[in-house]
């Protein structure tokens, strides 16, 4: 391990860095300045770990474009001084968090790994520290030239070390709350962390520099399929004149109803200049809108195929694509292209 190395832990805000107060025992954000004093395993490591905290902290629920738009323009501020970034998370909305970034900042060399905890890391059972300690150690590795082992933004949560774009929370309760469901671990931390080279993304020139993208479109809802869907909640979400966008989250391989209603609403979208993009509502597979006749109905109406893509990826990608661009052909055209490793295409 490169004793050189140097890691900048950037806290926002979530469970992981809360503390129990002494005094009337509730729990509260603890000075990350100090982060040796509460993981002394970190004072193992050979290298420097520096921290940035958020003010004000933002609570997981609360999270929103502007604070990604912070994030990438500190790790763009502080790039050439770090060898990696670790990213302390909220975990209700880290998938989003680690998706927008993911499309937010093009020519990384570097990691940029986002974890947390379910327990607060000042209690005994917490799963804080373990995420951590294995976070830094994976953000510090280096291969024998001295480029980064994982290169990627990613999730480090329960042993696994997951790309940031293909990662969902799966569960509100148990340590390994997330899930790449499409896309295997790109590490798997055991007695020794086990990387999956084949997996991992390189960049063809590791000297290039970092640049990133702030400006986002925001004009995107989610529309989920159910039984008994009503035409006026279709009209409303795929029609409505202030959105650019709709993540239509549909059953199996693709699947919505068959109702002439329905296919209309849709086709009238489309035609309106809506980019519409189909996601299933499983939590693995893909999209292919050729094998039933409901999905040729959607594809042939204009719909775009999201392929493997999770809803949250989904919206981020959205939201990069639409704010590079005004032509909503352009970007549908994109949301089927592999960017960023996010689908398997």
């Amino acid at each position: 391990m490169n004793q050189k190395s140097s890691l900048l832990l950037i806290y926002t805000g979530g469970t992981i860095g809360m503390k129990q107060d002494p005094t009337d025992l509730t729990l509260k954000p603890f000075d990350f300045s100090q982060i040796l004093e509460e993981v002394p395993e970190l004072r193992k490591f050979a290298f420097k770990i520096d921290t940035w905290t958020f003010d004000p902290l933002i609570d997981s629920s609360d999270v929103e474009p502007s604070m990604w738009q912070a994030l990438a323009n500190l790790i763009k501020a502080k790039y050439d001084s770090y060898d990696g970034f670790i990213i302390l998370h909220g975990t209700d909305t880290m998938s989003y968090s680690a998706s927008a970034l993911s499309f937010m900042l093009d020519g990384l060399t570097k990691p940029v790994i986002f974890t947390g905890s379910q327990l607060p890391i000042g209690v005994p059972r917490t799963d804080g520290k373990e995420n951590l300690i294995s976070s830094v150690e994976i953000a510090s590795a280096k291969d024998s030239e001295g480029h980064a082992l994982v290169p990627e933004v990613c999730i480090c949560f329960g042993s696994k070390l997951m790309r940031g774009n293909r990662s969902i929370k799966v569960n509100a309760e148990v340590f390994d709350a997330f899930e790449s469901p499409n896309y295997p671990p790109l590490a798997e931390a055991g007695i020794n962390i086990r990387y999956r080279n084949e997996f991992i993304r390189k960049p063809l020139d590791w000297y290039q520099s970092i640049s990133i993208n702030t400006t986002l479109d925001t004009r995107v809802s989610i529309l989920k399929l159910h039984p008994g869907i009503t035409r006026e909640a279709v009209q409303y979400f795929l029609c409505d004149p202030g959105t650019r966008a709709v993540i239509m989250e549909t059953y199996g391989a693709g699947n919505a109803p068959s109702a002439p209603w329905f296919i209309d609403t849709v086709s009238e979208a489309c035609r309106g200049g809506k980019v519409i993009v189909n996601v299933t509502q499983c939590l693995a597979g893909t999209v292919n809108m050729d094998i039933y006749a409901t999905g040729k109905c959607l594809k042939t109406a204009g719909v775009v195929n999201g392929f493997d893509s999770t809803t949250e990826s989904a919206l981020a990608k959205l939201f990069f694509l639409l704010g590079k661009s005004d032509d909503n052909i352009w970007v549908k055209e994109m949301m089927e292209r592999n960017l960023k490793g996010e689908i398997s295409k």
